[in-house]
């Protein structure tokens, strides 16, 4: 009876994990996190310790169960703040459960061992000797108010030793699931940002232009707001590859991304859309602006050297197409499509300018 309603107690604790996990997974607490952080972080603690205590094994006129273990976390991982509340709202589900010796004497298990945690989190020793030193002290506490309040000398031999166990059993649990949980939540986040990320440039990839692009445009009529697009097409890169080879020709790409975020606005998207084409998203710019940010660009990269890894310095031009929609264009979806003429007028007039797509 007792090891059922202790793994049941387990099993709600790290469903109970699995579920704050979710519920946090944009903000990670740590030390260094913000005091809201770990207001939060505190309260949803002392939730998981209710629940738990809701779902104990009653013992004579004491209960146990696993409230410890979340505790112990944020002390771990948040440090005093978050532990304290949850010890706080810990001691005050208690009382709504009963009111007697067995209540009073938890304050003293609850205070001391949240104490002893957030003090023990903070020393030298390793993840491991840290877990297990919290964990005893909590057992030792527990054990000597259970041998107090429980008369049963052989409930006492049976209880005593498979609380240990699964003490341990669950604290251990608790940090691995928990991490394992961040650890593939941090993955996923990384993954998900590489997926929209230009590896070479640190700039937007295409999927992530597509996305901001239709988000931008279908909400053009409902904002009233301008929108210009630039495409942007380095003059002959061919030869630059063809002629000091491919990784070379990527010093040059790089340069020009950080050309391009250089002389944009903080809040414009720039995207490489996939070799030497890139585009800029201009927010709420009307087309005259974003025709002087294009020539802007244009003579920047005209007057900059492009650096290569042997120390020779290149003189690269690039070729601009401009389309704004309410200016040089009616529909919204075809911003990029005249934005793409103007940069093939660019192109077949001479190069090294900017074109301004006609109505």
């Amino acid at each position: 009876m007792i090891i059922k309603d202790l793994f049941s107690n387990l099993t709600i604790l790290v469903s109970l994990l699995f579920f704050y996990a979710q519920v946090t997974k944009n903000y990670h607490m740590n030390n260094n996190s913000s005091v809201k952080v770990k207001i939060i972080a505190g309260i949803l603690g002392g939730i998981v310790c209710n629940i738990l205590m809701h779902y104990s094994l009653q013992i004579e006129s004491t209960i146990m169960d696993l409230r410890h273990v979340p505790t112990i976390l944020l002390a771990y991982y948040g440090g005093p703040i978050p532990a304290l509340i949850s010890m706080i709202l810990t001691i005050i589900g208690r009382f709504f459960i009963s009111m007697n010796l067995a209540s009073y004497l938890a304050i003293v298990i609850s205070v001391s061992g949240t104490l002893f945690a957030i003090y023990f989190s903070k020393s030298r020793y390793s993840k491991v000797i840290k877990i297990a030193s919290i964990t005893t002290f909590n057992n030792l506490i527990f054990s000597i108010i259970f041998c107090f309040l429980v008369h049963d000398t052989l409930l006492i031999v049976k209880a005593i030793p498979l609380y240990w166990v699964i003490s341990y059993f669950s604290t251990y649990l608790a940090f691995f699931v928990l991490g394992y949980i961040r650890q593939s939540q941090r993955l996923f986040n990384k993954y998900q940002e590489e997926s929209r990320t230009d590896a070479l440039t640190g700039l937007n990839n295409i999927r992530k232009f597509d996305e901001v692009y239709n988000q931008l445009i279908s909400n053009l009529n409902t904002d009233k707001m301008k929108l210009s697009v630039l495409y942007i097409d380095i003059d002959f890169f061919k030869g630059v590859n063809d002629t000091y080879g491919h990784s070379e020709g990527d010093l040059v790409l790089k340069e020009l991304g950080y050309i391009l975020i250089k002389n944009t606005r903080p809040f414009d998207i720039v995207s490489r859309n996939g070799g030497e084409e890139f585009t800029v998203l201009l927010v709420d710019c009307q087309v005259n602006e974003a025709a002087v940010i294009a020539e802007n660009i244009r003579k920047n990269v005209e007057d900059i050297p492009f650096k290569l890894s042997t120390g020779k310095e290149l003189k690269l031009t690039i070729s601009i197409g401009v389309a704004s929609y309410g200016d040089t264009t009616k529909e919204p979806k075809m911003l990029i499509k005249d934005a793409d003429k103007a940069l093939y007028e660019a192109k077949h007039t001479g190069r090294n300018k900017v074109c301004v797509a006609s109505l």
